[in-house]
């Protein structure tokens, strides 16, 4: 078995990371969880680092995927994981794994990693995930990471967003800028890949990018 890297190395700048949120309930036989493991494998055969909450259901499906998608690829499958009341369980597809003792850190260092996001479905720490993302975009802490949200679900949520927040102004027509719905990993994938073209182009993240939060 390969060992899991658990120091506390600088991450280089160079490389290019894609954060997956979602479920940990989702099982192997869910369509779900298959169409994940479907994107990450794909992220991997283009050369792009994941990033899960390094548990079970839709993190192993990220990790899993990334793994076998990446061939001979320089690429890494990270877990990010939170020490709990009840042990956490980690699954078995992880290169570099890192652990915290508050989800505050644990948040703040998926940040730090990002390039780009996506959510898939998910249930409450999904959706915290998800809004505190946002908010350090609305607010300009972190630049250039698109918030992709996968599949047909939150399609309802932008909509209540822009019913209730938006029209009463109590968030900006800019603040939706980076968030952006995909139907399908094809879609996905387009905008995840337009962001990393540009980052090839720099060869390296901007000096803005989340480095004040860095752990």
């Amino acid at each position: 078995m390969k060992k899991i890297i658990t120091t506390k190395k600088k991450e280089d700048a160079t490389r290019f990371h894609v954060v997956i949120f979602g479920s940990a309930r989702l099982k192997p036989d869910d369509p779900v969880y298959r169409k994940v493991y479907d994107l990450a494998k794909r992220l991997a055969a283009k050369g792009m680092d994941v990033v899960t909450g390094g548990g079970p259901g839709l993190m192993e499906a990220s990790n899993k995927g990334c793994q076998e998608g990446r061939k001979n690829l320089d690429v890494r499958s990270y877990g990010i994981n939170v020490k709990l009341l009840k042990p956490q369980t980690t699954n078995q597809h992880l290169d570099i794994k890192k652990e915290f003792n508050r989800f505050s850190q644990r948040l703040d260092y998926f940040m730090y990693l990002a390039d780009a996001i996506v959510v898939a479905p998910g249930g409450i720490g999904t959706m915290l995930e998800l809004m505190y993302t946002w908010q350090l975009i609305q607010v300009q802490d972190i630049i250039h990471v698109p918030i992709i949200l996968l599949g047909d679900g939150y399609a309802a949520l932008l909509k209540w967003f822009k019913k209730n927040p938006l029209k009463n102004s109590l968030v900006s027509p800019e603040d939706f800028r980076m968030i952006h719905v995909a139907r399908d990993n094809k879609e996905a994938m387009n905008i995840i890949l337009t962001r990393y073209q540009y980052f090839l182009t720099q060869k390296k993240r901007p000096k803005t990018h989340y480095a004040k939060y860095k752990i």
